[in-house]
């Protein structure tokens, strides 16, 4: 890929906080730093390697490597391809760092319990620490709870717990790693607001199909979308939670166009959600009145976008999150000050017209 290449409306930093309790004194750097591998060991890509550069500048002082050492990390589903590159990622990364980790996950993205139940297991086996993806602010705080009774730190990656129910339930994270949900949610809304309005001004009909109701990450690019869209003189109106459900999603998206036929854009809060509204759209035979974007640049996403079905799609990078993630655990298995760490963590969005320059991302 080349960088100079990247034809963006943005190449955005986001500021992502690590919002931190328990902090311990700061080691001092070390020669074996957990850090020191490259990222073309990892991953050969120039923009991978210029965000890991960011990643462990923010980690500064990076932790010593710790042989040995065994992390559990817990994301809501597999079924999802974002989860599948980022367990990728956190295996690669964990070769390469010389620890141990392993990977698993709920059923489904909606499934609370199921999530939960898989957690409360981990902590019945020899971890040295746990990163957890919740579902929603509320579904793991027993479980964080009962991973503090047993003295495992709990790392947070995206989501978090709920700040009043953790309190008032006595749960403590040890760190927490995220990105601007709302960014990107106002950046897909963006894009398709600049595009109707190249065609037919203010005031056109718009709608937003947010994840899970409760889940932060959803509710947070729903109103990043719905910003968007009325600082572009848009008028929204639905917003529905699609439960990061294809099918769902689908079914919103066919309603949708029946009650309002002169629908001109739906900003999605995954690409999941977006790939069937494009369904939606295509057997109504509207693809190419409706503007519809996503989140995440799945691979399924990428084709469709070369196919010119969906028009656009906010990319992370879930493969090298797990590197950050892993190097914070060290971190705070390590006692490191963490108090105040941050990290610039860049999304991209990929339309019909620059998705061939991002064919090495994931």
């Amino acid at each position: 890929m080349k960088k100079n290449g990247l034809l963006l409306i943005g190449l955005l930093l986001v500021l992502c906080l690590f919002t931190l309790m328990g902090c311990g004194g700061e080691k001092d750097p070390a020669d074996n730093r957990a850090g020191d591998v490259k990222a073309e060991d990892v991953v050969k890509n120039d923009a991978y390697t210029d965000l890991d550069r960011k990643i462990l500048s923010a980690l500064e002082p990076l932790p010593d490597k710790m042989d040995g050492v065994k992390i559990g990390v817990i994301f809501p589903t597999f079924s999802n391809p974002f989860y599948v590159a980022s367990k990728e990622g956190y295996e690669d990364a964990a070769a390469s760092m010389g620890i141990k980790v392993d990977v698993v996950a709920g059923a489904t993205e909606d499934d609370v319990e199921g999530q939960l139940n898989v957690f409360k297991t981990m902590l019945g086996k020899d971890y040295d620490a746990i990163i957890v993806v919740p579902i929603t602010g509320m579904n793991l705080i027993s479980g964080v709870v009962e991973a503090n009774k047993k003295g495992i730190p709990v790392i947070c990656s995206g989501t978090t717990l709920d700040k009043d129910a953790a309190v008032e339930a006595g749960a403590e994270i040890a760190a927490h790693m995220t990105y601007n949900f709302e960014e990107q949610g106002y950046v897909g809304a963006k894009y398709i607001s600049k595009k109707i309005k190249a065609i037919d001004g203010k005031n056109a009909k718009v709608a937003v199909i947010e994840g899970l109701a409760g889940a932060f990450q959803g509710e947070a690019r729903r109103d990043g979308a719905i910003k968007a869209f009325e600082e572009a003189g848009m008028n929204v109106v639905s917003v529905q939670a699609g439960d990061w459900d294809r099918q769902k999603a689908f079914n919103i998206a066919t309603n949708l166009i029946q009650s309002n036929p002169d629908l001109k854009g739906i900003c999605c809060a995954n690409d999941t959600m977006a790939l069937g509204v494009v369904e939606a759209l295509k057997v109504a035979g509207k693809k190419d009145q409706v503007y519809v974007t996503g989140i995440d640049f799945l691979d399924e996403a990428r084709q469709s976008l070369k196919a010119g079905e969906l028009d656009g799609s906010v990319a992370m990078a879930p493969y090298i999150s797990g590197k950050g993630n892993l190097t914070l655990a060290l971190k705070v298995l390590q006692k490191h000050d963490i108090s105040k760490q941050s990290y610039y963590s860049p999304i991209a969005l990929i339309t019909q017209e620059n998705v061939n320059e991002y064919d090495s991302w994931k």
